[in-house]
């Protein structure tokens, strides 16, 4: 059985004008986004911000989230840290406070051996919650290919693996040497993770453009590619941002276009130029148009 199916959003950390952590406006998100129909809900991955939160901060984040999904949504806490004993410790925080699941990054502050990413996720595996692997070689230095992957999967609580290298023939080559889902973890292959097999998608842009994001994966995964693929062409441009270092400041602005705005980002993020604000403007109005009238 499936148990992280659909689109689970990586949500953003809310920012008040001075830097703080609006928790307020995230519970307010959350809110917004169970109510638009998502899946689950992800704090504390890369598009959280969670580098730059202080401990004290980054426990409340995933308390607020949790309190404000009220169990009608799954939440999969993002674990990542520099040692196995922190990711450890934000793992069994995650328990303690009622998390469904846990995504998991590699060792991050250098390019681990095998053994040690195996070592590294059989510790975290003792806490007890399932664990979605996270896979990115686009920003740190370990890539979990398909071999590796199938070692990992042995191990207790591991079912399912965020794919984040861009490379579509990998959801083909996981699914064939492993029994783990595949969650897409990058926007721009929201159609094609699922024709191929993803059954969720772990994504960046619907956190503005939630029921948009929901359509595509659902009409892609049923195979209807003559409604998924001009709704997708419209996203694309937006979805392209998930995929760039810039992903926090381009979709916290695309969340101001929506009418839902979470604030600035934390140096050393700073903002986008007016040239880049302008050409995400005019891609999200292109695509909240009605098909037909771009």
């Amino acid at each position: 059985m499936v148990k992280f199916k659909g689109v689970y959003v990586a949500l953003v950390t809310p920012l008040t004008e001075s830097y703080e952590v609006d928790y307020p406006r995230l519970h307010e998100i959350c809110d917004w986004l169970i109510s638009e129909g998502v899946n689950g809900l992800i704090p504390c991955g890369s598009l959280g911000e969670y580098a730059t939160l202080s401990n004290s901060e980054r426990a409340k984040v995933v308390e607020t989230v949790i309190e404000a999904s009220k169990g009608r949504v799954p939440v999969v806490v993002g674990t990542g840290a520099p040692s196995t004993k922190s990711v450890t410790e934000w793992a069994e925080h995650a328990k303690n406070n009622g998390a469904n699941g846990l995504m998991a990054l590699p060792p991050i502050n250098y390019k681990p051996t095998e053994n040690e990413i195996i070592a590294h996720y059989k510790t975290l595996s003792k806490v007890g919650l399932p664990i979605i692997v996270y896979n990115n070689p686009r920003d740190y230095g370990t890539d979990l290919t398909p071999d590796i992957l199938a070692k990992i999967a042995k191990l207790d609580n591991v079912v399912g693996v965020k794919e984040f290298s861009g490379d579509i023939r990998r959801v083909h080559a996981i699914l064939e040497k492993t029994d783990l889902e595949v969650l897409i973890g990058v926007d721009n292959l929201a159609l094609e993770g699922p024709v191929c097999g993803a059954t969720g998608w772990i994504s960046g842009v619907p956190n503005a453009l939630p029921s948009e994001g929901i359509r595509l994966f659902n009409l892609a995964s049923e195979g209807l590619l003559h409604e998924a693929i001009p709704l997708y062409r419209k996203l694309l441009p937006l979805f392209h941002y998930d995929a760039e270092p810039q992903l926090v400041q381009a979709i916290k602005y695309m969340m101001a276009l929506a009418g839902q705005p979470v604030g600035p980002t934390r140096p050393p993020r700073l903002p986008l130029s007016e040239a880049e604000y302008g050409a995400i403007k005019e891609s999200f109005f292109n695509a909240v148009q009605p098909i037909g009238k771009i």
